[in-house]
């Protein structure tokens, strides 16, 4: 049966950010995940998970300058020092919430840039092996071009390569099921070609990024499927509620932790 986290970036957001933990905990979630900490002390986050009784599945490594309209640096030429310093300031959260995965966003450069590949590829390796000494995987996710243009890992086929190429057993595939659906289509022969390299897997409708159902991608086959799979890490629920968070959580009913 799958487990599901609920990320407070996108749910939730009826509250201020430190109080979504308890307000995911009493909703029956028994996981969080979230886009980024780092407004907060690690001190602060560690204790609102604990709080909650909450385990921490993924957050990401500090994206540069996101509010200024960056995703990531990865694969940014002469960022390579800041992209090292990222790491050193993640697992300073890493130690206060005892997370397993951190997901490194890439950049909005040209994915055919000779360049950029060699700075992503160096990332990669750079992150792994760090990340590795604290038994840490490193999460890539490809990330469709309507919501992010100009992204560079913008394949599944590509970061499957990217990890293979990487040679490191701690670089996996962060397999989001609503950018397959937007980038490739047909999530089930994905999901089945790839799940050998799948480290984390996240869910939202295709049609606005709602609430999961039936509609495409079809959410009750697939759920069956990762258990089919044998998957049991947890499912994150990377979805813009429609009306409400509490509102919207009718799909989560039979899965939600018992009281």
């Amino acid at each position: 049966m799958p487990r599901f986290a609920a990320n407070l970036s996108m749910m939730f957001t009826e509250w201020e950010f430190l109080d979504r933990f308890k307000a995911a905990a009493e909703a029956g979630f028994e996981a969080v995940e979230f886009l980024f900490p780092y407004e907060h002390a690690p001190e602060k986050v560690g204790l609102a998970l604990a709080g909650g009784e909450l385990e921490q599945a993924l957050f990401n490594l500090p994206p540069g300058d996101f509010a200024g309209g960056e995703r990531g640096i990865a694969a940014l030429v002469g960022r390579e020092d800041e992209f090292r310093a990222s790491i050193e300031t993640a697992l300073a959260y890493v130690h206060e919430t005892g997370v397993k995965r951190l997901h490194m966003m890439a950049g909005l450069v040209d994915p055919k840039d000779p360049a950029a590949q060699a700075t992503y590829r160096a990332s990669i390796a750079y992150a792994a092996d760090k990340l590795a000494e604290h038994d840490i995987d490193l999460l890539l996710e490809p990330i469709n071009g309507r919501d992010m243009p100009g992204y560079f890992l913008n394949d599944f086929d590509a970061a499957a390569a990217y990890i293979r190429e990487s040679g490191r057993p701690n670089v996996k595939l962060q397999f989001d099921m609503y950018h397959c659906e937007l980038i490739h289509g047909d999530v089930s022969g994905k999901l089945k070609a790839l799940y050998p390299l799948v480290g984390h897997v996240q869910i939202a409708r295709a049609n606005g990024r709602h609430e999961p159902d039936a509609s495409g991608p079809d959410y009750p086959r697939l759920f069956a499927e990762l258990d089919g799979l044998g998957y049991d890490g947890f499912v994150g629920c990377e979805y813009r509620p429609e009306a409400g968070t509490l509102e919207g959580l009718g799909w989560f009913s039979e899965w939600r932790k018992p009281e």
